[in-house]
């Protein structure tokens, strides 16, 4: 689902409200190969090799879903610079990660383990860090 700006959210009993990240939507899973997919089914792995190492700290066969940001010095997002990253692949790839290390900021935990956690209740799925 796809975030909707509001001016200010009111929120009933049982509803949830997450922030808008300024990047990229994205979903990563772990089976026999790790795979950073847009929405769009764009492969993203190739240019953001630093979340494949973080993904390999989860448990086999777990699928997330998520946000692929960046941050400027400033601690502000940097859609721009999550663009012009997305272009390179291998030793450019790895020299952007240096300058503008990307991060994933889950939202829900799709599978774990190999088990479809989609049936579980909300509370135990959603993701409030990021990595």
């Amino acid at each position: 689902m796809l975030a909707t700006p509001v001016p200010n959210p009111t929120l009933r009993p049982g509803w949830a409200a997450e922030p808008k990240w300024d990047g990229f939507r994205a979903l990563v899973f772990d089976a026999d190969q790790i795979t950073l997919r847009s929405r769009r089914g764009t492969e993203m792995l190739p240019a953001f090799p630093e979340i494949e190492a973080a993904v390999l700290q989860l448990p086999d066969a777990t699928a997330l879903d998520g946000e692929l940001i960046v941050w400027d010095a400033a601690g502000r997002l940097a859609f721009e610079q999550l663009q012009h990253r997305l272009q390179r692949r291998g030793t450019q790839a790895d020299r952007a990660a240096g300058e503008w290390p990307a991060h994933f900021v889950a939202f829900d935990l799709l599978r774990v383990s190999g088990t479809d956690t989609t049936g579980w209740p909300e509370g135990p799925r959603v993701f409030r860090t990021g990595f």
